[in-house]
């Protein structure tokens, strides 16, 4: 089942934000998250808020369709305009993310990026981006999208191998990533990246260097590498639990983590985030380092989050409680929070913590600075930065990232 919504206060009907949301906007970036929900199959791991054609079916009806789910989506981003009112940002980035996005026809995604267009402006030089299953993009496909503005592709590949894939339900077939790096480039995407996951139950040393020399040889410039997490609820946890496939633990973990940084650093990408590495600063994903640096951004789509100046806000899980709250004028958000301070205090260093310029150490209370002079002394952090102010993972402490933080932000 799709992962559960937290709990929060009601989200206002016409989805007004607090006064204070908007105050220092003008200094924030603004980017936008589109989520579309539909997938052809479910894979085994994933626990996101996704659905079948067969877990829709007699579900939702006609509003649950994805057939006028563009529509939909530019009505959220009409009442986006609404919510923010003057407030004159052009938005910096824009990601579509599944769910399969490319599941949709290209002109339904172009639609959804006009409106946003439309409403807000796009920003000189805006990063826009969609996530694609290598399986169903074709040459013409990517040269409409690019043609609708789009300029940068993220591709799900996971592995290189067959079996592999086949733990993870995942139905392309090796190779067919590799490829659509070529035919994006063909079509005109200045930015392409290919996601991968490390530790999937059967997998090998072997299997995962093979992966990463096919991602190489792909020529992408940029790369994200995700240990494998078993979610609770999903195929791949029961099959575990059965017995049926072995579970991967820490250490290897670990080690796949070391020989991606190697083969990765040795082709010329570089770390700057944790599980994510690119050949020049222009193709690092934009999108991204707006999340981790606190920035502002609307999700738009069943179960999407927002974040607007402290205050965080999700909306209704299923496409056709969303899509029938929008016919009605009303805001789809099912609950929000508004973040204390010492909320964003934990939350920077939960988030710069990973990345490459780290966070300042200035964030930290007596108990975490005491902290951060142990993980200094223990090799976790870089000295220099250090003596400048920052706490910056060395490459041991980015194997130990999750610890690093949790002893920082006491």
């Amino acid at each position: 089942m799709p992962s559960v919504l937290p709990d929060g206060e009601p989200m206002p009907e016409d989805g007004a934000l607090p006064r204070r949301a908007l105050d220092g906007s003008g200094q924030r970036p603004l980017g936008f998250y589109l989520h579309v929900p539909y997938c052809a199959t479910r894979c085994g791991y994933c626990d996101f808020n996704t659905y079948t054609a067969s877990e829709l079916r007699g579900s939702g009806g006609a509003l649950a369709s994805r057939d006028n789910y563009a529509d939909t989506v530019a009505e959220e981003i009409r009442l986006a305009r609404k919510v923010l009112g003057d407030d004159p940002r052009p938005v910096e980035t824009v990601f579509v993310g599944g769910g399969t996005p490319t599941l949709l026809p290209a002109a339904d995604l172009g639609r959804m990026l006009a409106a946003i267009r439309d409403e807000f402006g796009l920003a000189d030089g805006a990063e826009v981006t969609t996530e694609a299953n290598p399986e169903s993009v074709d040459p013409r496909y990517l040269e409409e999208l690019r043609a609708a503005g789009f300029n940068r592709v993220s591709f799900g590949m996971q592995s290189a191998r067959q079996h592999v894939l086949k733990v993870l339900d995942r139905t392309h077939t090796p190779g067919r990533p590799e490829a659509c790096v070529a035919e994006a480039r063909a079509a005109g995407f200045e930015h392409v990246n290919l996601d991968l996951i490390y530790g999937t139950p059967g997998e090998s040393d072997d299997d995962w260097r093979a992966s990463l020399d096919a991602v190489v040889g792909a020529g992408p410039d940029h790369v994200s590498a995700y240990a494998l997490i078993v979610e609770e609820g999903t195929q791949l946890a029961r099959r575990i639990r059965r017995g049926e496939v072995p579970m991967t633990d820490d250490d290897v973990h670990a080690d796949r983590y070391l020989i991606a940084e190697e083969t990765l650093s040795g082709a010329g990408f570089s770390w700057y985030e944790v599980s994510n590495w690119a050949t020049t600063e222009a193709g690092r994903c934009r999108h991204n380092e707006l999340y981790w640096r606190g920035a502002d951004w609307w999700g738009a789509g069943p179960g999407a989050h927002s974040h607007v100046g402290g205050v965080r806000w999700w909306n209704v899980k299923h496409p056709g409680a969303y899509a029938q709250a929008l016919s009605e004028g009303r805001s789809p958000g099912a609950g929000r929070e508004v973040l204390a301070d010492e909320d964003r205090r934990v939350e920077r260093i939960l988030l710069e913590l990973r990345l490459v310029d780290g966070c300042p150490l200035s964030l930290l209370k007596p108990a975490g600075a005491a902290a951060a002079a142990r993980a200094l002394a223990d090799g976790l952090l870089q000295p220099g930065p250090y003596e400048a102010g920052r706490a910056v993972l060395t490459l041991r402490g980015r194997l130990l990232a999750d610890a690093v933080v949790r002893d920082l932000v006491d």
